[in-house]
């Protein structure tokens, strides 16, 4: 029996010892000195900010290694990927960007992590982004990415043409009018009106604009109203105005730009990377005469569509918390600017463009007139089919453009239409 004892004692000892050893060697990685390494996935950086992002990060978190991957500059070939990837439970890929209309699709597939137990336990102030990108990243009430860069819609104009350019829908459409054909011009305005997604973008700032919605907070749909209905209808005036293009509905951001550079309008439409192109002396016949300002309002005010990325966390990562830390430095401040200075992007806290060197990165981040288009910045449907809602909208819309359908039967049509594939 003694013996027994001092055998089972002797057992009891190595059991407890490896057990401290399994715990440094078993894979765990929650130790601080544990080395880990993530895989970052994101669209091709023709600037290489990612590199320096990264480096700036490995020498704040010495344990933790970052692995880059490139993805396709096409953001519908990144997102058929990373649908493939994660509907398989892939590990692979830890941390992504994201287009600000994939979090609500990738949150209900659940692909990806809810990071709400993060910004709480790490005290992340979410009031402290523009509220458009926040909103973007929400779904059923929890965040599932955080805001890394932004875009929004910008109404850029002539400078040496206009002396107050528009501050509603009325102004513009009665300036575009008075002011097509000075100093060479064709057109008064530029848009994208083709049946693509850049329609909906341009939709999505009329209806805003005078008060009207595709989806509730509840994910009601709610396009069939009388707010709606009168935006279309302004957005049916001016693509049916003699101041656009005749062929206004063929129209993308590359027609858009082209025809602007070449001093073919007064106003246009487009995203905020029209501006450094505008003011190229080597492609642009118009450089040194181009400035911007809000989308006009309407009765609701100004609403620029949203765009940019976000920073979402795959939900079958081996190492949940690393990865945390890696989206926390690369939206936070530190990171942001890093973005922003490196890789031109627009940050998407606000606070940022208050800093020197942001606002020297930058064509427009010393300007408060563009901090206001972000604060104005709506998203775009935030729903788990929103491919499925665009596709809708891009149809009834075009229908409407074209005079096929009235706007209150436009809007009629996409009410059923999406309350029907939200119930499929």
């Amino acid at each position: 029996m003694l013996l027994l004892i001092v055998l089972l004692a002797a057992c009891g000892g190595n059991s407890d010892a490896g057990a401290d050893g399994d715990k440094k060697d078993s894979g765990d990685d929650s130790g601080s000195d544990k080395q880990v390494t993530l895989t970052y996935a994101r669209g091709v950086d023709t600037r290489n900010s990612t590199d320096k992002l990264i480096k700036a990060f490995e020498e704040k978190h010495p344990n933790i290694k970052i692995k880059y991957q490139e993805m396709p500059s096409d953001s519908g070939e990144q997102h058929d990927q990373y649908v493939t990837a994660f509907s398989a439970k892939s590990s692979e890929i830890d941390v992504f960007d994201a287009d600000v209309i994939w979090p609500a699709e990738f949150a209900q597939a659940n692909y990806v992590l809810d990071l709400d137990r993060f910004i709480e336990a790490d005290d992340i102030d979410m009031d402290a982004y523009f509220p458009g990108p926040v909103k973007a990243g929400n779904f059923n009430g929890k965040q599932w990415a955080m805001p890394k860069f932004i875009d929004a819609g910008v109404l850029f104009y002539r400078s040496d043409i206009v002396k107050n350019p528009p501050k509603t829908w009325d102004e513009l459409i009665d300036q575009a009018s008075k002011l097509q054909g000075k100093k060479g011009t064709k057109y008064g305005y530029l848009m994208q009106a083709s049946q693509y997604e850049g329609l909906v973008t341009n939709a999505i700032e009329f209806i805003g604009a005078y008060g009207g919605a595709i989806l509730d907070e509840d994910q009601n749909v709610v396009v069939d109203s009388p707010e709606t209905v009168k935006a279309i209808e302004k957005m049916q005036k001016v693509v049916g105005s003699d101041f656009v293009p005749g062929n206004i509905l063929n129209f993308t951001e590359i027609e858009t730009e082209s025809s602007f550079i070449e001093g073919n309008a007064v106003f246009a439409r487009n995203w905020p990377y029209l501006q450094n192109s505008a003011n190229d002396k080597e492609k642009s016949k118009i450089a040194g005469n181009v400035d911007f300002t809000t989308i006009p309002a309407g009765d609701n005010g100004s609403a620029s569509a949203l765009g940019g990325w976000m920073s979402m966390i795959n939900r079958n990562t081996k190492h949940p918390k690393e990865a945390w830390e890696f989206v926390k430095f690369m939206t936070g401040p530190e990171g942001q600017k890093i973005t922003a200075v490196e890789g031109g992007s627009a940050p998407t806290l606000p606070d940022l463009y208050d800093d020197e060197e942001v606002q020297e990165s930058g064509v427009l981040f010393g300007d408060p007139d563009f901090v206001e288009v972000l604060n104005n910045a709506i998203p775009r449907p935030v729903s788990p089919i929103y491919q499925k809602i665009s596709d809708i909208m891009q149809i009834e819309l075009s229908k409407a453009l074209t005079g096929d359908i009235s706007a209150k039967e436009a809007a009629s049509n996409m009410q059923k239409e999406i309350e029907k594939a939200m119930k499929d």
